[in-house]
């Protein structure tokens, strides 16, 4: 792995419908196999279900759900003399919003339902109402960063 420079960012054009630089990268993750249409469908079937059912704007409800299953701790492993303590660490803000959002498609994916688009919109809504599954995911590891808050020290 070159330890010289680190590989430039690509930038991500925002998404045909909405303008929003995150959808994009919503709909990015949800891909297999390179299908972006079937992504495209499935996440904009999920937002107009979300629309439907609450009336609100949901755009908005995917931005706070992603808020809401955001971490900011995490634990990393650190071998300390023949012992490997999990240390607590900051997440970068990047990485944050990744892990959101790998969460709630964790956690749709997951769901009993009938479609992929009826899924993600529970989960969503749910995201964005402070529960669910991505949600109990940030907080178990809130929890074990302060758990481990004692090996604060080792931090690098």
């Amino acid at each position: 792995m070159a330890r010289r420079t680190k590989p430039e960012k690509r930038p991500i054009p925002p998404d045909p419908r909405y303008g929003n630089v995150h959808l994009q990268m919503f709909i990015n993750k949800l891909m297999r196999r390179g299908k972006k249409s079937v992504a495209e469908k499935v996440v904009y079937g999920a937002l107009e279900r979300i629309q439907n059912q609450t009336g609100r704007d949901p755009l908005d409800v995917f931005q706070q759900a992603i808020r809401q299953a955001t971490p900011v701790l995490e634990v990393k492993p650190r071998r300390v003399g023949g012992a490997t303590y999990q240390v607590p660490v900051e997440i970068r803000p990047d990485r944050r919003i990744a892990l959101a959002m790998r969460w709630i498609l964790n956690a749709a994916r997951n769901r009993n339902g009938r479609s992929m688009s009826e899924k993600l919109a529970a989960e969503l809504l749910d995201a964005a109402n402070g529960t669910g599954a991505a949600i109990k995911r940030r907080d178990d590891t809130h929890r074990m960063a302060e758990a481990n808050r004692a090996f604060v020290h080792y931090r690098w």
